[in-house]
């Protein structure tokens, strides 16, 4: 197995950190998370900081195991700078939909982790090698990259709507879309004429 790559290990040792650092301390949390516009604890930071927060220990395994999935061969294949380029846009856009989606609904309540970031890795993984077979953990069906990406997505669309497990579809969604509209960026004529 080669080693992580450089922004891949320093995003996870950041997030690993971070979920120490708020056990000990939790009312810090209360600055770093994402509080909707209109709760009136909405501050700028926040569109980044929150990507470094999780809810619990199973939240921040599964989001790490999936940036130690991903993270580390599009990195290799992109380099550090355009990788970081691809979190920061998923975790902005995430931010943004996420931030929206709570004044539609006039939800009060603050987000954390890094599944938008994620979700961005997922759909980037899934266009650069779209017919790569992955196998699932549950269920272990195996299938091209492509399709799980699209069975994922639209699980996530779904469930966003059904508004009932406290989890921030939107906000992966939001990571998707982000990452697609770079990625589309990077692709366009324009960009390479």
């Amino acid at each position: 197995m080669p080693p992580l790559p450089s922004v891949t290990k320093a995003f996870l040792l950041a997030c690993v950190g971070f979920f120490c650092l708020f056990e000990l301390f939790p009312a810090l949390a209360f600055w770093f998370e994402l509080w909707p516009l209109t709760s009136g604890a909405f501050m700028p930071w926040q569109v980044v900081t929150y990507a470094f927060l999780h809810g619990d220990f199973t939240h921040l395994l599964f989001n790490m195991l999936g940036l130690w999935m991903l993270g580390g061969e599009l990195e290799r294949v992109w380099g550090p700078k355009r990788y970081t380029q691809i979190l920061v846009a998923s975790t902005l856009s995430a931010a943004v939909v996420q931030l929206l989606f709570t004044w539609a609904i006039g939800s009060g309540s603050p987000t954390v982790g890094a599944s938008g970031a994620i979700f961005g890795l997922l759909l980037s993984f899934g266009m650069l090698f779209p017919n790569r077979i992955i196998v699932p953990l549950i269920p272990p069906i195996p299938m091209k990259a492509k399709v799980f990406v699209a069975v994922f997505g639209g699980l996530e669309l779904i469930l966003g709507f059904s508004r009932t497990s406290g989890i921030a579809h939107f906000a992966h969604l939001g990571g998707m879309l982000g990452a697609w509209l770079l990625i589309r960026h990077w692709r366009s004529p324009r960009r390479r004429g």
